[in-house]
C-alpha cells in the first residue's frame, strides 16, 4: 500500500510541475496575441502567486479537515480546469482571472505533499519526488514548442496539457481511500493530527524566519529563469521562439536529472552537503551564461544552473522537521511554500520591467544575487537552530 501511495504522490508532483513552465514557454508568442506587453508576464505570475500564497497559508486547517489525499485530488482538478480555461482565452484580463485558481491548486498540493513526505519518507524520496515535478516542468515546454510550430498555437499547448492534468485528477480521486488505509497504519501521524501549531507561533520559532526567507530567494531565481529564459534567448541571443522554448526546457531538465541524482546520493550523502554542492554548481552555471562565449556555453550554463538548483529545494524541505521538530513542520512548511510563491511572484516582474527597459542581458547577474542571499539565510538558520552543529531542536 505504501509503495502504491508513493507512486500516486509522484504523479501528483508531475501534475504540479506541468503548469509551472507553460507561461514562460508560451509568452514570447502569446503576449502579442493577448494585446499585452512583454513585461506583463510578471502580472500573470502575481495572480498565480496570490492563489498559491492563500492556499499555502490555510493549508494546515484544510489538510486537517479533508486529509492530504482529498486536498491533493481537488487541487489537481482545480489546476486542470484553470488550464483548460486558459486554452480558450484571447483576453489578457481573463488570463489573469484564471491564473488565480491555477495558483490556489498548486499551493495546497505543495504544502500538503511536502510535509507528508518529509515526515514519513527518507531524504532520497524527497529528491525523487521533486524530480517528478521536474518531469512535469520539462514536458510542458516541449509540448508547447510543438504547438508553437503550428502557427504559434499556444492555446493548443495549454489545452493538451489540461487534458493530461484532468486525467491525473481522475487518478487522484479514485485513489483517495488509499490515503486513509496507509495513514491509519501510522500511529505517529495520528499524534500529529492532535497537535495544532498556527502560523503565528511557527514564525516565532528560533530560525524559522531565515528558513522561510531561504525559499523566497530560491524561488525568486528559479521562477525568473523559468519565466524569462526563452525571452532571454529570443531577445539577447536572437533565437527562434520555438527553439527558445525548447532551450528553456533545459533548465527544468537539469532540475529533473539533478534531483534523480541527488535522490540516489541522499542514501549516502547528508542533506547539508547536497545543498552546498548544488549552490556551487548553480553559481558556475550562471557565470557561464555571463561570459562572452559561443551559444553552446550559454546553453550549458542554463543546464548547469538547473542541475545546481536541483538538490536545494527538496533537501531544505526535508530538514525542516529536523530543524524545528515534527509538531512545527506542517505550519513552517506552509509558510515556506507561501514565501516561495511570494518570491516567485515579486521578483520575475522586476526582472521583466528591467528587461523591457534595458534588455534581458542582466538575467544571469540577478541569479547570482539570489544565490548569494539564499546561502546567507541557510547559514544563519543553521546557526540559530543548531542544525549540523549540534543536536537539532525537538518539538516543544
Amino acid at each position: 500500500m505504501a509503495t502504491i501511495l508513493l507512486i500516486i504522490i509522484y504523479l501528483a508532483f508531475i501534475s504540479l510541475g506541468l503548469p509551472d513552465s507553460m507561461l514562460g514557454a508560451a509568452w514570447p508568442v502569446a503576449y502579442a496575441q493577448l494585446g499585452a506587453q512583454v513585461s506583463y508576464a510578471g502580472f500573470v505570475s502575481i495572480a498565480i502567486t496570490v492563489g498559491t500564497v492563500i492556499s499555502s497559508l490555510v493549508s494546515v486547517r484544510v489538510i486537517r479537515r479533508f486529509g492530504t489525499g482529498g486536498v491533493t485530488a481537488a487541487c489537481v482538478l482545480l489546476t486542470g480546469a484553470a488550464l483548460l480555461g486558459i486554452s480558450f482565452t484571447n483576453s489578457f484580463v481573463l488570463l489573469m482571472l484564471l491564473a488565480i485558481p491555477l495558483g490556489l491548486g498548486g499551493g495546497a498540493i505543495d504544502a500538503a505533499l511536502n510535509n507528508y513526505v518529509a515526515l514519513h519518507y527518507k531524504a532520497s524520496h524527497m529528491s525523487f519526488l521533486h524530480s517528478f515535478w521536474g518531469v512535469g516542468a520539462t514536458i510542458s515546454p516541449l509540448i508547447m514548442a510543438q504547438f508553437l510550430r503550428q502557427n504559434g498555437n499556444w492555446q493548443g499547448g495549454y489545452r493538451f496539457v489540461s487534458i493530461i492534468q484532468l486525467s491525473l485528477a481522475l487518478v487522484m480521486f479514485l485513489t483517495i481511500p488509499l490515503w486513509g488505509k496507509v495513514s491509519h497504519a501510522k500511529p505517529d501521524e495520528l499524534t500529529e493530527e492532535h497537535i495544532e501549531i498556527d502560523n503565528r507561533a511557527a514564525i516565532k520559532k528560533r530560525g524559522a524566519l531565515m528558513a522561510v526567507l531561504s525559499f523566497f530567494f530560491y524561488c525568486a531565481g528559479e521562477s525568473s529563469v523559468g519565466l524569462w529564459a526563452a525571452t532571454y534567448y529570443v531577445t539577447v541571443r536572437g533565437v527562434d521562439p520555438s527553439i527558445a522554448a525548447t532551450w528553456g526546457s533545459l533548465f527544468y531538465f537539469g532540475i529533473m536529472g539533478g534531483r534523480m541524482i541527488s535522490g540516489l546520493l541522499a542514501m549516502r550523502v547528508k542533506e547539508r552537503t547536497l545543498i552546498n554542492t548544488g549552490l556551487i554548481v548553480a553559481v558556475f552555471g550562471a557565470v557561464l551564461m555571463i561570459l562572452p562565449l559561443p551559444q553552446f556555453f550559454s546553453l550549458a550554463g542554463l543546464l548547469l544552473f538547473g542541475l545546481g538548483c536541483a538538490p536545494v529545494f527538496p533537501n531544505l524541505i526535508h530538514i525542516t522537521p529536523q530543524r524545528f521538530g515534527k509538531n512545527y513542520s506542517q505550519a513552517i512548511i506552509g509558510l515556506q511554500m507561501a514565501s516561495a510563491y511570494v518570491g516567485a511572484t515579486a521578483m520575475p516582474p522586476v526582472v521583466g520591467w528591467i528587461g523591457q527597459a534595458i534588455g534581458f542581458g542582466g538575467l544571469p547577474y540577478f541569479l547570482l544575487g539570489c544565490l548569494a542571499l539564499l546561502y546567507m539565510t541557510i547559514i544563519v538558520c543553521n546557526r540559530e537552530t543548531g542544525f549540523g552543529l549540534a543536536k537539532p531542536q525537538t518539538a516543544e
